[in-house]
């Protein structure tokens, strides 16, 4: 699979690459000032997008034109997602309500904050972050468990396979969630899939009612800005408090990391654990693992310790958080 990480430049003496050049010329957008019905506007004057829950509907449509692809750890479950080529280019510009695919093709950018934030991506630490689920044994049974950031939702979708009672995803954009995390997790629901003979699903699935699904009843959907998503989760009736938050390529820019600390702060168990997994740093947008842990730190409220470092290329880090006791 490629990968275009616009932001990520490798440190080395070479002459730069087409993509170091693209990354020095990339087009910062703020964040949309407007506010309509549904935008509220925080205290900066910046428009925070309205977190809702997405409740799913089958129509034989949902895996027209798409490819599967299947992502294989060790003992995991296979993990089959939507061939990102494909369904960039297959996506109607009806079902792109935010635009956000002709935003991203004509900046040349998988990331433009405050609009778009990256969901139609399979970023790189998500595999790391699944190659330390599969090494370490993390046991997701009966857990409750909340896929942060999740883009097509690989994350999520491995806990469901591997027990988790109920798996949460949440993603910045609508878009990423209709089109892309609920396809591809209804892709990996057992029941809603008949598969090749090399054990791939099947091109010519057709999706029926969702009810008949006993995992796809155990998720929920959501989407909106994480200042509008933590108030929309603690003021429901059910307001859920999570064993696991998975979390992958989250710690980018360090604007967010306040709303990111009390989202874990809030919605985690006292007895729960967050894996992230980061790079040490992310050039062009400025975060990374180090601010972020001395953010952590200085607010005292979690534990920090790395469980997996990657040297390839730019490091990559699988850390793990729990309230300090």
């Amino acid at each position: 699979m490629a990968f275009s990480f616009n932001f990520d430049v490798q440190i080395n003496t070479k002459e730069p690459s087409d993509a170091d050049s693209r990354e020095k010329n990339r087009i910062q957008i703020q964040p949309d000032r407007s506010t309509d019905a549904e935008d509220a506007v925080n205290d900066a004057g910046l428009r925070v997008k309205q977190a809702v829950e997405h409740n799913p509907k089958s129509h034989p449509s949902l895996f027209e034109d798409s490819v599967f692809e299947t992502f294989c750890v060790g003992s995991l479950p296979p993990l089959h997602y939507l061939n990102e080529t494909v369904f960039e280019t297959t996506t109607s510009v009806e079902a792109d309500s935010e635009k956000i695919l002709s935003q991203t093709a004509a900046l040349n950018s998988d990331l433009i904050s405050g609009v778009y934030e990256g969901g139609l991506k399979i970023w790189e630490c998500t595999y790391d972050l699944l190659e330390y689920i599969e090494a370490e044994g993390v046991s997701f049974v009966g857990k409750k468990v909340l896929d942060l950031g999740c883009g097509a939702g690989l994350l999520g979708i491995a806990a469901l396979k591997m027990g988790a009672s109920d798996v949460h995803f949440q993603d910045y954009n609508s878009t990423v969630v209709d089109r892309l995390t609920i396809p591809t997790v209804l892709l990996n629901c057992e029941d809603s899939s008949v598969e090749e003979d090399d054990g791939s699903p099947s091109s010519k699935k057709r999706a029926t009612d969702l009810s008949q699904h006993p995992q796809f009843v155990k998720c929920r959907f959501f989407s909106g800005d994480w200042a509008a998503f933590l108030p929309l989760m603690v003021n429901s009736d059910t307001a859920p408090k999570y064993d696991i938050i998975l979390t992958s390529e989250t710690i980018y820019n360090t604007a967010y990391y306040a709303t990111l600390h009390q989202v874990f702060h809030r919605l985690l168990d006292p007895d729960g654990v967050i894996y992230l997994a980061t790079k040490s740093h992310y050039f062009g947008v400025g975060g990374g693992l180090l601010l972020f842990q001395k953010f952590v730190g200085e607010r005292a409220v979690f534990g920090m310790r790395c469980v997996r470092n990657v040297e390839q290329g730019l490091q990559r880090h699988v850390v793990a958080l729990s309230f300090k006791k």
